[in-house]
């Protein structure tokens, strides 16, 4: 198997951008990893067009890659659209690498696209709506609230407000954390708190102001416990990345300096199993396979991008990562380990919980926040000598754990 590197990456800011179009924020982003790669239009031998929520939000279906890249000057080559819940953007990644892998092009852009803000606050959530069964919602459903029993949520700790049913979920899990290994509320709030704090320094960040520990459990409730900065908000935004073959990076004369190099990109789906066989979570199953393939463990990985959809997800993806053990999330979180300046920094961008999550978006977003580390380039927020990183990026939901998920092991040049 040739080596894999990406030359060049490009990310909009998180947010709100109800006076910008999808297709202005796909062309920002795409021309921001074209000019990261010093690149010309006519090196891209493919591209791979990652949304989920364009069909529900306007209706446009079938070829929403095409409208995006088309007027971008791609026209000609295979335009691959790709829907995969929150874990689209790294499937787009991750079938770009194998594009240029198995010698279909030297040269391949991903991008994942997502504008989720509307002036209809019922249909923003409404896009959520279709990441499960939908012939099993109530079964599912029930299921996690199941997950929770013990745990009785305190008076006044449900918002009355219409919100993502994937809080319940993650909620669900918290609970049954807390009964089973002793996780506390304090823990997941201090979780945000870091998050907010390192978002501070990301200028692409959709929230950018630091919340403490207290502030994040006084904050309006969602659904217990989640409060509301402990969980990721609707955004829109979009983010690319350029991956080419070794022979390529020569050939066209990308910055062999600046190239990041793809270790391992790993993608499995849901199986069933019981709740509290955490051995065979899908993220850890495919985290073992990633850490194989690239020669590497737990205890080589300088920084990390996790999918805190909520701080609950990110207590969970550390253990599923093998950083600790199972139930000592929570812990390692409170010994600082997860911080700027810790034992292996979680979510320097902010997370999803602070830069957001534009849920098409996402997983490119976290590579993009990677590749920055990689190559020393993040400013204040910048994990001194990283040189080895890992991602993991989960969407949808399937018995009792994410319907995909991705890990990707990438390493500076």
């Amino acid at each position: 198997m040739q080596d894999v590197y990406i030359v060049g990456v490009g990310m909009t800011p998180f947010g709100r951008h109800l006076d910008r179009t999808e297709k202005q924020l796909t062309a920002q982003a795409v021309e921001d990893a074209l000019r990261d790669a010093a690149c010309e239009r006519k090196r891209l031998g493919a591209a791979f067009y990652g949304n989920c929520g364009q069909g529900y939000m306007q209706g446009q279906h079938m070829i929403r890659g095409q409208v995006a890249l088309l007027p971008l000057g791609l026209q000609g080559i295979p335009v691959t659209n790709v829907e995969n819940a929150c874990a689209t953007a790294s499937t787009a990644f991750h079938m770009a690498l194998a594009y240029v892998r198995s010698g279909s092009a030297d040269v391949a852009l991903a991008v994942g696209s997502e504008k989720m803000y509307s002036t209809d606050r019922a249909k923003m959530f409404g896009v959520f709506d279709s990441a499960w069964d939908l012939d099993l919602v109530e079964q599912t459903r029930n299921g996690f609230i199941a997950m929770g029993k013990g745990i009785e949520p305190p008076a006044g700790s449900t918002s009355p407000k219409p919100y993502s049913p994937f809080m319940d979920i993650y909620a669900g899990f918290a609970r049954r954390y807390m009964k089973r290994f002793g996780i506390t509320q304090r823990q997941l709030a201090l979780i945000a708190s870091k998050n907010h704090a390192h978002s501070v320094h990301n200028p692409r960040s959709q929230f950018r102001a630091a919340m403490s520990t207290d502030e994040v459990l006084a904050a309006a409730p969602i659904t217990y416990p989640l409060t509301l900065p402990m969980c990721s908000p609707i955004s829109d935004g979009s983010a690319a990345a350029i991956v080419c073959t070794g022979e390529a990076l020569s050939r066209y004369g990308f910055d062999r300096k600046r190239a990041v190099r793809v270790l391992a990109s790993v993608m499995r789906s849901a199986s069933a199993r019981d709740a509290d066989d955490l051995e065979h979570h899908l993220t850890r199953l495919a985290a073992k396979s990633a850490y194989e393939q690239a020669g590497l463990g737990p205890q080589d990985i300088h920084v990390a991008e996790v999918h805190d959809a909520t701080s609950m997800g990110e207590l969970m993806q550390t253990e599923m990562l093998g950083f600790c053990g199972f139930g000592e999330g929570g812990g390692f979180a409170e010994s600082g380990a997860t911080s700027l300046g810790g034992r292996i920094p979680v979510n320097t961008s902010g997370g999803l919980e602070s830069k957001g999550h534009p849920i098409g978006a996402t997983g490119l977003g976290q590579i993009f926040e990677l590749v920055g580390q990689l190559r020393g380039e993040c400013g204040a927020r910048q994990v001194e000598g990283a040189r080895i990183a890992i991602q993991e990026n989960g969407g949808g939901i399937w018995g009792i754990e994410e319907s995909a998920a991705h890990i990707g092991i990438y390493a500076a040049a």
